[in-house]
Formats: C-alpha cells, structure tokens, sequence
C-alpha cells in the first residue's frame, strides 16, 4: 500500500548558480510525481514536498548527493493521502523558484551565508538543552516566537512573547522600533516551525544587541518529535500545507478560539472572500455560516 509523506527541510549553504538548482531541483521532483513548494537563492534552499514514500526517499537520496546539501535536515511526517495517480493530497502542484531570500524578511543585504550556515545568528540549542537552560534561568529565559500571529493562536510555548506581526517582514520594523529592547539582558529563545525563520531572525536580533540570543534547533517539529505534549509547548502546530495543523499526541491542549463565537479549536480558515487572503481561527460551524454568508452575498 502507497504511503503519503511530507518533507520540510532547508540548507544554508552559499549557491553560485542558483538558476542552475532550480532546474535540477525542478526536475527531480517532478520526475518523483512530488508536490510542493521549493524556494532558492544564493544563500540556500528551502522545501516543502508531499508524495509516495519510496519516490520521498529517492528526492532525499538524489538531494543529499550535492556536496552542499550533504548535511540538510529533512524532517518527516504523515501525509493526509495520495490521489489516482500517486500524487500528494496536501499540495495542489509542484512550485520551485528564485528568490532573493528563502526566508522572505526584507533583509537580504544583512544576512551572511558561509559553508557552516547562517553566519552570527544564535547559538543552536537542542530540545534536552533547552529544557537544561530553562532549569538553570527560570523565567529569566524569554521565549520569542518567530512565526506570524495566527500560527501562535493555536499554538505555542508557554508564556512566549508572540509578536502581532503577519508577515516575517513585519519582524525588522518592529525590532527596529525598540519595540523588545527590554529583552535584550535577557537570555532569549527563539523559535518557529522547522527552524529557518528563528535562524535569520536570531542573527537579526543579534544584529541589534540582543546578548544572548538562542534558536530552537529543528524547530517546534523537532521538539514535539523529542516531547510531544509532555514539555513546554502547548496546542496545535500551524503547517502550510493541506493539513493545516498537527498535533503531536491525542493529548494536545487546544488553545485557539473562534474569531467568530470564541469556542476552543485549532482549526483555521482563509478568508470567504476571494479578494481576501486574511486567514483566521475559526471552529467549523463558524467558517460554514461565513462561506454561505459571502456565497449568499455574491448570489444577491
């Protein structure tokens, strides 16, 4: 029986001929019947796939032949499905581009890329040695969410800082601001889903005279696969796929409440209107009533 698999992954690494990856990288995943969503730049990669599990094997393989994305992470999970011709559930089609930065915060000219990753960002730590520094601190240690305001809705690190941001571009003007400036004597612990965005955003806080600045290495995935729902973290995980959101055990707190009637859930929505592309927490019943609403609108 076909088994679905995703794939979230990404490399730092300098790239000369990004144009050059592209094609390849368009290529072997095409040729795997994989969906998803590829990005590229000059400083590295970042990915996202679905497929069928021997197809996902072979991208790894092929990928990891690369001498500079030899080392690259490639975290696993449980696809919702394959349709009739093998092809992901998850992912409407296959996407793979050039881009300024893999991770889009505005700031292509401040970051720096050398064959190690991510030049002056924060010091990695691991899930065990994140609960160690929470042992040591206390709550001197500031969690800081690098992810937007609806991903942190339906789930988060206790007591984390969440900033009201939509986009990753938001982060730099807000920095910029002073906005945090209280934190920066204060051992902080950034963290996102996989970890690329708290990799840029601690080099950037670092940048503007964050002390001791910290990135959860692997991301929330990483910590969830060590602790599940027995650590730190709380709710659901926020993904950008058709899933919309996991859960790391049947245990998982539900955090997020409706935008419309406030009822417990971690079930998000985009937006009824097509010329809207806000999303919002909303349970099922409400996000029904507002699509029969806009539907009955457009209608009359």
């Amino acid at each position: 029986m076909a088994v679905a698999k995703i794939l979230l992954y990404y490399a730092f690494t300098p790239l000369p001929d990004p144009d050059a990856v592209r094609l390849w990288q368009r290529d072997l995943a095409a040729s795997l019947g994989l969906r998803g969503r590829i990005l590229i730049s000059k400083d590295g990669l970042n990915g996202t796939l679905g497929g069928e599990l021997g197809a996902m094997k072979r991208y790894v393989r092929t990928t990891r032949e690369y001498p500079a994305f030899r080392h690259v992470d490639f975290k696993w999970s449980e696809g919702t499905g394959l349709d009739d011709t093998g092809a992901s559930l998850d992912f409407p089609k296959l996407s793979v581009k050039v881009r300024d930065e893999i991770v889009s915060f505005g700031a292509p000219g401040e970051l720096r890329v050398d064959g190690d990753g991510v030049v002056g960002g924060g010091t990695p730590l691991t899930p065990d040695a994140l609960h160690e520094l929470v042992a040591d601190r206390g709550d001197d240690v500031v969690f800081f969410d690098g992810r937007n305001a609806l991903e942190a809705a339906i789930g988060r690190f206790r007591g984390a800082v969440v900033p009201d941001v939509e986009t990753t571009r938001d982060f730099v003007e807000l920095l910029d601001s002073g906005a945090y400036d209280e934190l920066k004597g204060r051992p902080v612990v950034t963290y996102c889903t996989g970890g690329i965005r708290c990799e840029v955003l601690s080099s950037l806080m670092a940048n503007r005279g964050f002390g001791e600045v910290y990135q959860l290495d692997g991301g929330i995935v990483r910590y969830g696969e060590r602790f599940g729902d027995d650590g730190l973290w709380e709710g659901s995980l926020y993904v950008f796929d058709g899933r919309g959101s996991v859960d790391f055990s049947d245990e998982a707190a539900v955090i997020g409440r409706c935008a419309g009637c406030g009822a417990p859930t971690n079930r998000t929505a985009n937006c009824p209107d097509a010329s809207c592309r806000a999303q919002f927490v909303t349970c099922a019943s409400c996000a029904s009533i507002a699509c029969r609403e806009h539907a009955d609108a457009v209608a009359g």
